[in-house]
């Protein structure tokens, strides 16, 4: 058992938000939830989170309307053999300790929590775009290839990837592919293997996947992602939504807000039945991270132009098995000069530099 518990412990009425901060910062995905007298309320993991944000709960909500009040716990004093056995029955990384009702402690599967396993499934990173809206930075450099602190911002997302446990890499180029490729190689300095694609026209969001090999591993869904984001998405917990899921793709998502700034009146012929003051209106925005089945991405033909919403939209009319995934972490789009200013001041402070 391991002391850091106690910096997870919330009170009810703490925000998601606060609760973010929590699992993101102390490393064992969860916090723990007590009342004023230590009494054991419930846990809020990074899944609860996402589940919520589906169901239209926002980050300044209390976290007791997202909390696990029933999970699985154990006396505090039970032997750590029995806990690991009682963790591995039930899928656990943790298992919270109680005295009677009050929260003890907490006992985790330490290794499976630090040690990252190694993913074989493919990464394939767009990079053949133009970066037209970032011109002149992109006249003589394609866009993934521009410096956001001291290293390309293609760069970034690989050693994210890297350190998520990802090997396995398939980069898309078009525009200026000489310098992408010169830079990283086969990716043997990196410590992983990257084959590459070249689009001789531009084939669309989607269209790059049916250059993709034939020998792709047949029962790997492969990981999809443009390669001009900046992000801190958990990869690995997206990986694994995707395959528990058993879904056909999976799209992140971020959810979006907008302040009509006007106020609204709703009425009934001449009537007015209500006025609400500049309301703001929530919507989820493709993020343009998607985890891919084979049976999807073997769909699209060779040198076939199309779109990821499109490829998304055939496959859930045929099956309906298309999710989506809420991400709550940090995530930016480099594709205006403000976005690229913005990079370089939180590159710093995201500790992805």
């Amino acid at each position: 058992m391991i002391n850091s518990w106690k910096k997870t412990i919330l009170f009810p009425s703490a925000t998601i938000k606060e609760a973010l901060k929590i699992i993101d910062s102390e490393g064992l995905r969860v916090a723990l939830v007590v009342d004023e007298v230590n009494q054991f309320r419930g846990i809020v993991t990074d899944g609860d989170i996402r589940r919520g944000l589906l169901r239209g709960v926002g980050l300044d909500a209390s976290i007791e309307g997202v909390m696990n009040s029933t999970p699985v716990t154990a006396p505090v004093g039970t032997k750590r053999a029995l806990l690991i056995d009682k963790m591995n029955k039930h899928d656990l990384l943790f298992i919270p300790l109680l005295d009677g009702q009050t929260l003890a402690g907490l006992e985790t599967l330490h290794v499976a929590l630090v040690n990252k396993p190694k993913y074989q499934n493919p990464v394939f990173l767009m990079a053949g775009g133009f970066g037209t809206r970032l011109r002149p930075l992109t006249d003589n450099c394609p866009k993934p290839m521009l410096k956001v602190g001291n290293k390309p911002i293609l760069e970034t997302v690989i050693l994210s990837f890297i350190k998520a446990g990802f090997v396995n890499f398939y980069i898309s180029t078009h525009y200026m592919p000489e310098q992408i490729s010169q830079h990283f190689g086969d990716g043997s300095d990196f410590g992983i293997n990257i084959s590459y694609v070249h689009e001789d026209t531009p084939l669309g969001t989607g269209g790059a996947l049916g250059l993709l090999p034939a020998e792709l591993p047949a029962d790997l869904p492969l990981i999809m992602m443009n390669g001009d984001v900046l992000t801190k998405v958990d990869f690995q917990r997206l990986l694994e939504f995707h395959v528990e899921s058993n879904a056909d793709a999976t799209m992140c998502v971020r959810e979006y807000d907008y302040q009509i700034p006007y106020g609204v009146v709703n009425g009934e012929g001449h009537k007015i039945s209500s006025m609400v003051e500049k309301p703001i209106q929530r919507f989820f925005v493709n993020a343009g991270i998607y985890v891919v089945s084979p049976k999807v991405f073997m769909s699209v033909g060779k040198n076939q132009v199309i779109d990821m919403p499109t490829l998304l939209e055939q496959h859930m009319i045929e099956r309906d098995n298309i999710l989506m995934f809420p991400i709550h972490e940090y995530w930016l789009d480099i594709g205006r000069m403000d976005d690229f200013k913005r990079a370089q001041a939180d590159i710093h402070a995201l500790g992805l530099d």
